[in-house]
C-alpha cells in the first residue's frame, strides 16, 4: 500500500513515525509551509517535513491544493490512501476522490463530538472525564466522514491539554496503523456519524483565555489546565502587569473574587466564586515560568492582592 501522508504539527509526526515503524511505504509528505517561529522569528519548517527529510521521503509544501494544483503530484505519485493528521488545509473533492481506498484521517476526539480545530482542548476545558481518538474516511464536511475506528481513554483530574496530546499521538498513531491494514485487508466496515449528535471544537480565542475569578473554581481549573501548556490562562497583577497561569489545583477558602487569600509552600491560593484555586506555577510578565510560590517569595504578590 503506497501511502501519501498529509500533516503539520508535532502530533502529525508523532503519526508518521507510527506508519514507518510499521512498514508502510510512505511515497511522499505533505506539509504546511515553513514558518517564522521564535523572538528572532527564524524560518522554521514543521515537524513533519523535518521527520520526512530524515527518512528521505519526498516533502510537498503547496501554498494552496485549490484549482487542481496539486493533481500533477497525485498522478506522479499514485498512492493508494491518503492519511491525514492535523493538517492544516481544507481538502478538495479532487484530492479526496484520488486513492484507491480514500483519504483517511486521525482525528482526536470521540466523533461526532468536538469537530473541528481544538477537539483536545475544549475536552479538557469543558471537564470531559474521557476522550479519544477516531479514524474516518473523510469527506468534503467538516470532520463528517464514516467512522473506521474508535479508541477511548479517560480524562484524569490533574490532566492537561498537553498530557492529552501526549496520549492521543501514542494512540493515535497505532490506530492510524491499524486502520490503514484493515482498509488493505477489507476488515473495516465505515459507520456514518450521528449528525444529531456532533458537538463543536472552535478555536480558542484570547478573550476565553482570561480567567474570571468569579466563576466556580472547579469550571477555571478545567480551563487553565486545558489551556496549559499554551496558549495559556492568565489574569493581571494589581500593578496591570500580566500573569500567565500554567498550573493550578482546587482546594478550600473565601474572600473576594480574585482575592489572594493565603500562602501555602506550592504556591498562592485565590478566592473564586464558588472555592478557591491553589495557583502553583505561573509565567510574570517578561519571565519565564516559575513556582507560585517563588512569586510570593520574591515579592511578586501578596496576600490581599486581588487578580484580575
Amino acid at each position: 500500500m503506497k501511502v501519501l501522508f498529509m500533516g503539520t504539527p508535532e502530533i502529525a509526526a508523532t503519526a508518521l513515525e507510527a506508519l514507518l515503524k510499521d512498514g508502510f511505504e510512505v511515497v511522499g509528505c505533505v506539509s504546511q509551509p515553513d514558518r517564522p517561529k521564535g523572538r528572532g522569528m527564524v524560518l522554521t519548517p514543521p515537524p513533519v517535513k523535518v521527520l520526512a527529510e530524515a527518512h528521505g521521503i519526498p516533502v510537498f509544501q503547496p501554498d494552496t491544493l485549490k484549482d487542481g494544483a496539486f493533481l500533477p503530484v497525485l498522478e506522479a505519485l499514485l498512492p493508494d490512501v491518503i492519511a491525514v493528521v492535523a493538517y492544516g488545509k481544507i481538502l478538495p473533492e479532487y484530492v479526496l476522490s484520488f486513492p484507491k481506498y480514500g483519504c483517511v484521517n486521525l482525528h482526536v476526539s470521540l466523533l461526532p463530538k468536538y469537530r473541528g480545530a481544538a477537539p483536545m482542548q475544549r475536552a479538557v476545558m469543558n471537564g470531559e472525564r474521557e476522550t479519544g481518538v477516531t479514524t474516518m474516511k473523510m469527506d468534503v464536511g467538516l470532520d463528517t466522514g464514516d467512522i473506521l475506528f474508535v479508541e477511548k481513554f479517560p480524562i484524569g483530574e490533574e490532566d492537561t491539554f498537553e498530557t492529552v496530546h501526549d496520549t492521543s499521538a501514542r494512540i493515535g498513531g497505532a490506530l492510524l496503523s491499524k486502520t490503514l491494514r484493515a482498509l488493505e485487508e477489507g476488515t473495516v466496515t465505515p459507520t456514518p456519524q450521528d449528525h444529531s449528535l456532533a458537538t463543536y471544537a472552535d478555536k480558542i480565542t484570547k478573550e476565553e483565555c482570561a480567567i474570571d475569578f468569579s466563576l466556580p473554581a472547579h469550571t477555571l481549573h478545567a480551563r487553565i489546565r486545558g489551556l496549559s501548556p499554551i496558549p495559556l490562562s492568565f489574569t493581571h497583577l494589581p500593578n496591570g502587569k500580566l500573569l500567565k497561569v500554567v498550573s493550578a489545583s482546587l482546594t478550600e477558602g473565601h474572600g473576594k473574587c480574585g482575592e489572594i487569600i493565603r500562602s501555602e509552600r506550592d504556591g498562592f491560593v485565590v478566592a473564586c466564586g464558588e472555592g478557591a484555586l491553589l495557583i502553583r506555577t505561573v509565567v510574570p510578565e517578561g519571565k519565564g515560568k516559575m513556582s507560585a510560590a517563588d512569586l510570593v517569595r520574591g515579592r511578586g504578590v501578596a496576600v490581599g492582592d486581588i487578580l484580575a
